[in-house]
């Protein structure tokens, strides 16, 4: 069989198995979890390439949360032994929190026993010195709400009235997009790899019937499931259709997504947050199993900042 990007989380019939998150204690607003919110006391470790890290600073950004959580981006070159590291960079920088070379470290620091893949968010607790969570759909729910009182921004991604659909929609995106980029192109066997891809362009052909009558996914503001759809769309036709091998087609080719993740990107304050570069070097060079040679693509051209067309959508 054909080596695995990551064997310990490959079934024997070649199709990809993202591990559990490993930490999640919750911040919140009252003392109740164990970890109360409070201005300066949290930071996050991020990465630009990684679409789960993205999501939670994108909710950072919205939330106006940029003064009360620190952020740490990590190189976007990860090494095969050690994994995400700090090192000094235009964007990516070293630890200022810890001094740790490798996220690993703050893993061990939590779970001197932990032996899994070192992910990324991460959100650091600077009093008790250890990891809270490294869940991003945890993670976006607490910066949602729990430092609410630190923040004029009382935008709510997640209210009340829509949970239920919400946790339904994502549920979908999940399974058929977000994880189904990777399924399809960490697995090991044609026939996985086409179910995967079959399965991930029906659900985006869903998508853009959805979105042909309304501007987001419920409606006229942007929820929870907008911004976890729009990290793997942003990054599709850049690296998804290719290296991945997701090619039936390109977002570009759907007028409605297409039009939809121009719209979000261009949203406030969300541009700065999609950093091209970091996402084609870490996919092109980091997968060498699916890219031996390491040659980053420069292409596609896009353009997202032509007009998006959806203003008249509710």
């Amino acid at each position: 069989m054909t080596q695995a990007q990551f064997p310990d989380e490959q079934t024997e019939e070649g199709a990809f198995k993202r591990q559990n998150d490993a930490f999640r204690d919750w911040v919140t607003a009252d003392k109740s979890s164990g970890y109360c919110a409070e201005k300066g006391r949290y930071h996050l470790y991020v990465s630009l390439a990684c679409p789960w890290a993205h999501r939670t600073i994108i909710v950072r950004k919205l939330k106006g949360l940029e003064d009360v959580i620190g952020m740490t981006v990590v190189d976007p070159i990860r090494d095969d032994e050690s994994g995400w590291a700090f090192r000094e960079g235009p964007v990516h920088t070293k630890d200022p929190i810890n001094g740790f070379q490798f996220l690993r470290e703050a893993y061990l620091a939590t779970d001197p026993h932990y032996r899994g893949r070192v992910t990324v968010p991460v959100l650091w607790d600077t009093n008790t010195k250890r990891i809270v969570s490294n869940s991003d759909d945890d993670l976006m729910r607490m910066l949602n709400s729990a430092f609410n009182q630190f923040t004029n921004e009382n935008l709510d991604l997640y209210p009340e009235p829509q949970r239920e659909e919400i946790d339904r929609l994502n549920e979908d995106i999940y399974e058929n997009v977000n994880d189904g980029v990777y399924r399809a192109g960490f697995s090991t066997s044609q026939a996985i790899y086409e179910s995967a891809v079959r399965r991930l362009f029906d659900a985006l052909d869903r998508l853009e019937s959805r979105l042909a009558n309304q501007r987001y996914l419920f409606g006229p503001t942007p929820l929870e499931s907008d911004w976890r759809l729009f990290v793997t769309l942003i990054r599709f036709d850049a690296v998804y259709h290719g290296h991945f091998k997701c090619n039936l087609r390109r977002i570009v080719d759907y007028p409605n997504l297409f039009g939809y993740i121009k719209d979000l990107y261009q949203h406030d304050g969300v541009a700065e947050t999609v950093n091209f570069d970091h996402i084609k070097r870490h996919y092109y060079v980091t997968h060498h199993d699916i890219n031996p040679t390491r040659i980053v693509p420069l292409g596609p051209e896009q353009d997202l900042w032509s007009p998006h067309g959806r203003d008249h959508l509710g």
